[in-house]
């Protein structure tokens, strides 16, 4: 517990508290002490399991493991004691039984604490163990079952209901039902001590330790206690046979006698009250001898509370209300009900009950039905009361807000409104003032009332109404009385329909009510409400006694409100059919009135409501004038012309359908179909259909004769929208169909349907204007009703016409898809959608139809286009997505079978296969269609999620041929080859195109390899081959230099694809011992040296070598075909650290010496580049590739005739190269002169610094002759060519431009002797009128490379700046010697050193630039300018030339000191210019020009500080003592 978190002293070896305290009760003696936590039992059972060692013929039965647990059950803290219990419970689930019927000797006690601990939890846990211990011990709990039935039927009535209900589970495991009575009754007694005790005797402080728990615990646990005790007395008495309770009335007497027992009905707690009311309850009805000598006090805590309304406490105490009616015969006598009882029982009722209307108004019928005369007297009074405060609680904010409160005041009010009218049947005055009371004062005022409330409509009312006269009209027979009421209530009906229908202004509600009753009263059993919305009730069984005091077995008035139906006939009875019609005839006059001569819209749709119900010719006769009742109606049918129903649907409803302004016809539309009622035959009905079908057909003609705009023509309109409302209602009820039916699927109807579609589509063809567009939503819908509406499986209209406006939508849909004016489009590729939506999606097999295949075929078309070509709004490519989603899964759901024959699927692969491969498509583009594609793809794989077959078929359409994937891959730009050949990376000998091909820039769109690889890639890339092209396509794109920008979207749209990751997915760690077969190779190919390449690096060595081997084998036996392959094996396998003998190098050396002497034409010396072809120049790449690894190592394997060849071959290349720049633009040109530069430049490195172990080795005169001749052959041809390249190719821009070879002829200058640039060979280059002092040779290369300092080429201006910085430091001497040679002449003038012009005229070029860059940029911030532009070339120069600058004026000395410290001195005015300190006026500078110090002399007037010698100057110079700032005098 507490303190198992505490420090523990130091050196403290005692034990716990708990071990001391068992060791002192060991050393005590030989006797038993009382036992741990609870004192001796006087009963002889032990409490609790003995916590010593010395009484082991006490502990012999407990097993340790279980006493460890029990002792843990007697600590305080509630997680201890829960998992103390839970361990219990598992024990006895998991042990023996001997070894669990150890523990029962001390469970009853500790059982009896535990399970009315505070923690619910606890309790729960308690009696989950307690069955797993009743399930072990079975009988052998039987010797103490009476020491805890007493808790454990309290634990059956807990509070919390998971614990109790535990509870229940393990009684239930020791008892079977038909032993629980015994069980009880076997306990009985002790069961009544522990109820008795804990009622009577325990408090919330005897119950709880009041210094330990809390006060909020202990009543909780007291409440608790109380309110489960109550329950477990109810329960007892419930449940012991009538012979035991008769035995325990003395004891029961003794328990209900104190006082402290009544004063439960007044406790604080509402759980108390409740308990406390079921225990009266119980008590009168199993023990009614025992409250009958109770009664006073029974009738006072009972009737007296009938005003409590706590949720709890209320429907015990009605049920005990009414047990103490029933069996307490002078219940009245012990209170008064006049004061006492009813005032509070009219207040509960005004109140609705306060919001347990559900639960209060059951109870009324019984409860009024047991009132004796003394009670309700005056009669008049008492119901007149009652029914009024019944009919108020329907205004309470609860009932007003609660339909099942509302419902159950209603039904309250009715069935006891019906109960007095029985009760007071008779024909004496008292009785017949009641009587009309109750109709003229109570039921029709309530009527009235429900009549202008729709919520009132929506309850029980109605019904209850027609219940109650279904009841009077069975007893009109036998009682003239019932007769009386009947005629008295019509009469009153009547005039309150009357009241609200013959108003101007009539109430829309009210004549909904109206009619709704009316309804109601025609059709009493055909209400959905009585099945769905009435509640069910506890089972009551009601019966009223006849006036004779008999009780009645009526079967219409035994009630229970589970099955309320009591008016049983499907068919009204007739004099209830003579009532209403004459009271529907009479409404509906009066209606037509208002209808007639003020076109009341209210009262035309109540005739709608009464027509829908009561279509008789006496009623539609009444709607007509005499005149109007005769003549010729021109349907050819004269018995027909006589049909009431047809003249009026003629004449009248026709006219209110094409009223201008009637934005609702549904009601009127109703009317059709209450006339089609009162037809006989079929044809006749379809003949009344068409005959109205006419009038749209005849407008529909005359309008286009004379072109009269449809959309102006309102009548038109209102006969579409009329013909819409019946199809939709036809639809919407299966009855209204049988009455139509014929017309729907017959000609005239069909060949409107066909004509409007037509019209429709030519409007929206013509650009109808969107503002018109609502107007004819309503033929539209139309329209897509008729397409996607199915009755029996069927079409809705015939499927021919079906067909014909399929075709007609496909038509206009496919020629709107071309048409330029799509923005008028819209309107008509809307309305198409949604009807091509619905159709796909509601019609089964509409796919069959090869028109709606079509159809599909074109809205996939428009999803497919990018908007910019269909020139759609989102929103109409959204209705169009969704008509295409509909259709494909249709047409994959449905048709099944016969998908395999639908040619959709071949269509839309054929299209988008052209669209790749031969249709302009950009970026957009191709995302919507790959989109487009992607989507049918997925919805064919849900809706056929286990057979991809159709899927696959679909697939492999798209995807092209072998012939097709090679054209397209062909047509690719070749330029994306130079950057891998270049760098190594691939090796390819295929055929160089020619110039203009490597000028080619690609047009606006995709190519079409790259759009088939973005599309297969994103929708599936299982198929190898097609792997292999995506992979390609990717590779294509990352290489491709020079790319338009849409390339790059291209790529980064393939990446954010995650293509890659997918492929390697789908293809994990391809096996490379797959290709290790290595002899297979070899003949060497093109193909085969690029995979080599390619799985080199991962290779092992072993495999490496057997490559070398092999490739090695093949040089010594060299071919002419197969010797550039092996030496790029060799040399692939060599950059990996292959080891290689030097016997094996020298063999491949004496074989390229040997090719030197028979096959010199293979070393290209002196050629012309352009015409040898790609191999040839390979070869070349390939030997001096070989020779530079050689040199960096295994240069020791070289010989004196080695070197020769190597050297010699060196410098014939470079020969070669200089002989050849106009064809630099070559790529595999490039890649010569670039290995060219690489070998010169490991030949440099080489000779700089020849390595430790090769120094002894290497000939004798070779580095004399590499210094005197091989490095002056090296940079004579270099330098010029450096020069030349930029003279060649102007353009940087242009894709032919030589960037690499600028780069590597720059890197292999690095070298170049500066002796040799001082004495250069390069084309004299002087600019006129310019001064200086530097030999020709020098000036010539300042004049020269200078210039390619601005030269928009980095590579280009990066090797000039390092060529001159070479010269730099040598600048100053030469310009000095001149200098001092021309000073003699000079008359003694100073000599002085100007930078060199050259660097000063790109200074001079470029300052402008900058000042326009970074002139409004502020110190401290930056600049970006683009890479490679003409700006960032320029500053790239002026940085160089002022870096050269540096290098010169660092070299230059001078009188007046170094250039250096001149520098130095401004970097420190600027340093302190920034450090705050203000300039000397004078000199305008921080520091002083010759003794460094700071302005520190201060005018005292204006502030200003000056240098101290500035000031010496001014004075002196200036003979005054004033500031120079402002002229006052300084101090």
């Amino acid at each position: 517990m507490g303190g198992k978190n505490k420090q523990r002293t130091k050196g403290n070896v005692r034990p716990s508290s708990s071990g001391r305290a068992a060791e002192l009760l060991a050393r005590d003696g030989a006797g038993v002490p009382g036992f741990v936590g609870f004192g001796a039992s006087t009963s002889g059972d032990p409490g609790y399991v003995p916590a010593i060692h010395g009484a082991e013929e006490i502990d012999n039965l407990v097993d340790a493991d279980f006493r460890l647990v029990l002792r843990k059950l007697s600590k305080r803290d509630s997680v201890t004691k829960l998992k103390a219990v839970q361990e219990f419970g598992t024990m006895c689930h998991e042990r023996d039984s001997d070894t669990v019927k150890g523990v029962l000797p001390y469970w009853p006690r500790i059982y009896c604490k535990i399970s009315m601990d505070h923690d619910r939890r606890v309790r729960e846990a308690t009696h989950q163990a307690f069955e797993q211990l009743i399930l072990k011990v079975r009988r052998n709990l039987a010797p103490y079952l009476k020491s805890i039935m007493g808790h454990w039927l309290i634990a059956q009535c807990d509070t919390y209901s998971p614990a109790a209900s535990a509870a229940n589970v393990a009684f239930q495991a020791a008892f079977p039902l038909n032993k629980q009575p015994e069980a009880l009754s076997f306990c009985k007694d002790e069961i009544l001590t522990v109820l008795q005790d804990n009622l009577l005797k325990e408090t919330a402080d005897t119950l709880s330790d009041p210094q330990t728990v809390p006060v909020e615990e202990r009543e909780a646990k007291y409440v608790r206690l109380l309110t489960s005790s109550l329950l477990a007395l109810k329960r007892l008495l419930t449940h012991l046979p009538h012979q035991e309770r008769e035995s325990l009335r003395e004891r029961l007497g003794q328990l209900i006698a104190p006082g402290k027992f009544w004063k439960y009905s007044k406790h604080k707690t509402p759980q108390v009250r409740g308990a406390y009311f079921e225990v009266l309850a119980s008590l009168c009805e199993h023990v009614p001898e025992l409250a009958q000598g109770e009664a006073s006090r029974v009738c006072v805590a009972v009737l007296l509370s009938i005003d409590d309304t706590d949720p709890v406490v209320l429907p015990p105490l009605w049920e005990a209300v009414l047990h103490v009616l029933s069996s307490i015969t002078d219940c009245w006598s012990h209170v008064n009900a006049q004061k006492g009882v009813l005032p509070k029982l009219w207040v509960l009722l005004k109140e609705g009950g306060k919001g347990l209307a559900t639960a209060l108004h059951p109870n009324l019928l019984p409860f009024i039905s047991k009132l004796p005369d003394e009670v309700t007297q005056p009669a008049f009074n008492f119901y007149s009361t009652f029914f009024t405060s019944l009919v108020l609680g329907l205004s309470s904010e609860r009932a007003l807000s609660s339909p099942s409160e509302s419902a159950a005041i209603i039904c309250a009010t009715m069935e006891c409104l019906r109960f007095c009218m029985l009760q007071n049947s008779g024909e004496d005055e008292e009785q017949k003032c009641i009587q009309n009371m109750l109709i003229t004062d109570q039921l029709l005022p309530l009527v009235g009332r429900a009549l202008g409330s729709s919520h009132l409509q929506a309850g029980p009312l109605f019904f209850q109404v027609v219940d109650m006269l279904g009841s009077w009209e069975k007893r009109a027979g036998e009682k003239d009385l019932f007769c009386r009421l009947l005629a008295d209530f019509w009469e009153e009906l009547g005039r309150l329909c009357i009241l609200h229908v013959d108003q101007e202004e009539a109430e829309q509600g009210a004549l909904e009510g109206i009619a709704t009753l009316l309804w109601i009263m025609q059709n009493p059993e055909s209400a959905a409400w009585r099945q769905t919305t009435r509640k069910k009730k506890r089972e009551l069984k009601i019966c009223f006694s006849d006036l004779d005091g008999k009780e009645e077995k009526d079967e219409e008035l035994q009630r229970e409100p589970q099955n309320k139906t009591t008016f049983q006939s499907d068919d009204c009875s007739p004099l209830r059919t003579r009532h209403l019609g004459e009271l529907v005839k009479q409404l509906a006059k009066l209606n037509m009135v208002h209808v007639r001569e003020r076109s009341s819209a209210r009262h035309l749709h109540f005739l709608s409501l009464l027509l829908r119900s009561f279509s008789s010719q006496e009623v539609f006769r009444v709607l007509l004038t005499p005149q109007e009742c005769e003549g010729d109606l021109g349907l050819g049918d004269e018995a027909l012309s006589k049909n009431m129903a047809v003249r009026f649907l003629l004449l009248k409803v026709v006219t209110w359908l094409k009223q201008d302004g009637r934005s609702d016809t549904d009601f009127v539309v109703e009317m059709v179909f209450s006339v089609l009622r009162c037809c006989g035959s079929g044809d006749e009905k379809m003949l009344i259909l068409n005959h109205l079908t006419y009038y749209i057909k005849l407008i529909l003609t005359q309008r286009t004769r004379v072109r009269i705009p449809w959309l102006c023509n309102v009548e038109y309109l209102c006969l579409i929208c009329t013909v819409f409302c019946i199809l939709s209602q036809a639809c919407a009820e299966p009855a209204y169909m049988d009455l139509c039916q014929g017309w729907v699927k017959g000609s005239v109807l069909g060949e409107k349907l066909v004509s409007l579609a037509a019209e429709l589509c030519e409007m929206g063809l013509r650009g109808t204007p969107t503002s018109s567009a609502p107007k004819h939503a309503h033929s539209w819908a139309l329209i897509s009703l008729s397409l996607s509406q199915q009755h029996n499986n069927e079409t809705l209209i015939g499927k021919e016409y079906v067909e014909k406006i399929i075709d007609r939508l496909h038509a206009t849909l496919s020629e709107a898809k071309g048409m330029s004016d799509a923005g008028n489009m819209e309107p008509l590729v809307s309305f198409i959608s949604d009807v091509a939506a619905n159709f796909f999606s509601a019609v089964r097999g509409c796919l069959l139809l090869a028109s709606a295949e079509d159809l599909l075929f074109t809205v996939f078309q428009l999803c497919a286009q990018d908007q910019t070509v269909t020139r759609l709004s989102d929103a109409v490519l959204h209705k169009l997505r969704n008509a295409f989603f509909a259709g494909v899964h249709a047409l994959v759901s449905f048709l099944k079978s016969e998908v395999k024959e639908a040619k959709f699927f071949l269509y839309v692969a054929v299209w988008v296969k052209n669209q790749l491969i031969n249709s302009p498509l950009g970026l957009k583009s191709l995302e919507v269609l790959v989109e487009a594609v992607q989507k049918l793809v997925e919805t064919v794989g849900m809706a056929q999620p286990g057979d991809p077959s159709l899927m696959w078929r679909f697939i492999n359409s798209l995807t092209p041929t072998g012939e097709e994937w090679t054209k397209i891959r062909q047509s690719l730009p070749p330029q994306w080859v130079k950057s891998p050949l270049l760098s190594g990376r691939l090796r390819i000998t295929c055929d160089c195109p020619c110039a203009d091909v490597w000028k080619f820039r690609m047009p606006a769109r995709l190519p079409a390899h790259l759009c088939v690889c973005a599309l297969l890639g994103q929708v599936v890339c299982t198929a190898l081959h097609n792997t292999a092209e995506i992979l390609y396509a990717l590779q294509w794109c990352a290489e491709m230099e020079c790319a338009p920008p849409m390339v790059a979207e291209y790529h980064k749209m393939l990446q954010d694809w995650d293509l890659a990751t997918k492929i390697h997915t789908q293809w994990p760690d391809v096996n490379v011992k797959m290709f290790m077969c290595f002899s297979s190779f070899f003949p060497l190919s093109e193909k085969s040296v690029s995979t080599i390449q390619v799985l080199c690096p991962s290779l092992p060595r072993e495999d490496r070598e057997a490559l070398v081997d092999l490739a090695i084998a093949e040089l010594l036996n060299w071919q002419e075909e197969g010797v550039t392959s092996c030496l790029a094996i060799l040399h692939c396998c060599l950059k990996e650290d292959t080891p290689v003998a030097e016997e094996v190098l020298s063999a491949v050396i004496a074989t390229i010496m040997e090719w030197r002497n028979s096959k010199e034409e293979w070393f290209l010396f002196s050629s012309h580049l352009g015409n040898v072809s790609v191999g040839e120049l390979m070869l070349s790449v390939e030997m001096m590739r070989f020779f530079c690894w050689l040199l960096s190592h295994s240069s020791a394997v070289l010989q004196g005739a080695q070197w020769d060849l190597l050297l010699c071959s060196m410098l014939a290349w470079l020969e070669t190269a200089s002989d050849n720049l106009p064809v630099f633009w070559n790529p595999w040109v490039q890649l010569f002169v670039c290995v060219n530069c690489e070998l010169i430049v490991r030949l440099s490195e080489f000779f700089m610094a020849p390595p430790s172990d090769v120094v002894g080795t290497l000939p004798a005169e070779l580095c004399t002759e590499w210094q005197e001749f091989f490095v002056e052959g090296i940079h004579s041809l270099l330098l010029p060519l450096l020069v030349r390249i930029p003279d060649e190719f102007t353009d940087p821009d242009d894709p032919l431009f030589p960037v690499p070879v600028l780069r590597s002829v720059g890197k292999a200058l690095m070298y170049i002797p500066v002796q040799q640039l001082t004495n250069n060979k390069l084309p004299a280059r002087f600019v006129a009128g310019q001064k200086s002092n530097l030999p020709a040779a020098l000036q010539t290369l300042l004049n020269t490379l200078s210039p390619l300092l601005l030269f928009r080429a980095r590579p280009l201006q990066l090797a000039a700046y390092h060529v001159l910085n070479k010269v730099m430091t040598g600048l100053p001497e030469c310009d000095g010697e001149s200098d001092s040679s021309r000073a003699e002449e000079d008359d003694g003038e100073e000599p002085s050193l100007s930078p060199p012009a050259a660097l000063m005229t790109i200074l001079t070029a470029t300052e402008e630039l900058l000042e326009n860059i970074l002139g409004g940029v502020p110190v401290g911030e930056f600049a970006v300018v683009q890479p490679l532009s003409v700006e960032h070339c320029c500053i790239l120069g002026y940085l160089l030339s002022w870096k050269l600058l540096l290098t010169f004026f660092k070299a230059s000395p001078s009188h007046n000191g170094s250039i250096m410290e001149g520098l130095a001195l401004w970097k420190n005015n600027v340093d302190k210019r920034f450090e705050g300190v203000e300039d000397c006026m004078i000199c305008f500078s921080v520091i002083h020009g010759s003794n460094y110090s700071l302005p520190k002399k201060a005018c005292h007037t204006c502030k200003k500080k000056f240098h101290s010698a500035c000031l010496y100057k001014w004075f002196t110079s200036s003979n005054k003592s004033t500031c120079p700032l402002c002229r006052e005098t300084f101090f």
